[in-house]
């Protein structure tokens, strides 16, 4: 039995980790929720799983502790044994530093812990001894891919690597020209083709940041330099990610697009447990194919790229950077183009500093705050 505290039990990761733990009552039991600002949810979730320890990050809630002390105490509390860090943006990172520090092992959704702080996170995954297994479906897959190299760690293998290809779907706007997305709405822009998502990330879609994001999270996660992680536009959704090892074998990771499967993987890893998910039939789907990004439109790769070679918080910056547009773009406040413009800008203007948390902290705050103003 694996005792689990999910962080953002009342977002779309959340409530499919819950899906995922109420059909493996045997394996699975949740002990910890924590949510953003939905108390109602949350109350629901804890009296459905009898659950007593919940939090919230924002607000004043009578009978619920609120703020960052509060999630921490959910977060690290003696009976957890796995963490699910499925918050947006960086206010995932403390408490995940905390879990990892307590010797919880760590169920990762968030992209931007490690876009941010993969300097900061890795090695103390290492020095603690824990495992952290991924749940974004394209991380998932290359983590399941490595397990075929000899005795792979639960978190990283450099050895015998030569590319990690993620695949992306290509968003609503896949093949068109950028005068064609001159003005996008939010309505577009969230018509995802493939997955259901909320907001945030489908917008990060759309404008392939979310490919951005995962090209720099699979850096740290499987311990490889940026020049060996790549990306292609895969329509279909099946092929989840690729890894190309040193011999010329590529190995691959296939299913219908279901983040139930990932999060059951990342929960009960290295078990593989029968679920009613519907397995993938390739004469249902037999036309598989790739196509390559055209990074003059989505520039996003490029510009994560640069990021990461200016090294220290430049990352970080350019991951509070989306978070703060996307969130703009969504509520009207500027248009489609101007994220990735944006974006680049705050990357390269911000001061860049050595990556420690307190320095991440405050870079994050600060491209916020920068991005605002061009907003």
């Amino acid at each position: 039995m694996k005792r689990v505290a999910i962080l953002g039990s009342t977002g779309s990761i959340g409530k499919q980790t819950l899906d995922v733990i109420a059909q493996h009552p045997d394996l699975l039991q949740v002990v910890g929720l924590v949510a953003n600002r939905n108390a109602q949810t949350l109350r629901e979730q804890a009296d459905r799983f009898g659950v007593k320890s919940i939090a919230l990050h924002s607000g004043s809630v009578d009978s619920i502790p609120c703020g960052m002390d509060a999630i921490i105490d959910v977060a690290t509390a003696h009976d957890v044994d796995i963490v699910v860090v499925s918050v947006a943006g960086v206010i995932g990172l403390i408490p995940t530093i905390a879990a990892i520090r307590a010797g919880k092992d760590i169920a990762l959704a968030s992209k931007e812990v490690l876009v941010a702080a993969g300097e900061v996170v890795m090695p103390l995954v290492s020095r603690h001894g824990v495992q952290l297994t991924p749940i974004d479906s394209e991380h998932s897959a290359i983590f399941q891919c490595v397990q075929a190299l000899p005795n792979p760690p639960a978190t990283h293998r450099e050895g015998g690597i030569a590319e990690i290809i993620l695949t992306a779907s290509g968003g609503p706007f896949r093949g068109k020209k950028r005068s064609e997305l001159e003005h996008i709405t939010v309505e577009q822009a969230l018509n995802h083709p493939t997955w259901h998502m909320g907001g945030k990330i489908t917008i990060d879609s759309a404008t392939l940041m979310n490919k951005a994001l995962e090209v720099i999270e699979a850096r740290w996660l499987f311990n490889v330099p940026i020049e060996q992680v790549s990306a292609v536009i895969h329509p279909q959704s099946i092929i989840h990610s690729m890894v190309k090892f040193r011999d010329g074998s590529v190995l691959a990771q296939m299913g219908w697009p279901d983040m139930r499967l990932p999060i059951q993987y990342a929960l009960l890893f290295p078990e593989r447990v029968p679920n009613p998910l519907k397995p993938w039939n390739p004469i249902e789907a037999p036309q598989l194919t790739f196509e390559p990004i055209d990074e003059e439109v989505f520039p996003a790769l490029r510009i994560a790229r640069e990021a990461v070679a200016r090294g220290g918080t430049a990352s970080c910056a350019f991951s509070a950077a989306n978070e703060e547009i996307a969130n703009a773009f969504l509520a009207g406040n500027v248009g489609f183009l101007r994220i990735s413009e944006i974006v680049e800008q705050t990357a390269r203007e911000v001061p860049l500093l050595e990556a420690t948390l307190e320095n991440i902290l405050a870079v994050d705050e600060q491209a916020r705050q920068y991005a605002r103003r061009l907003i």
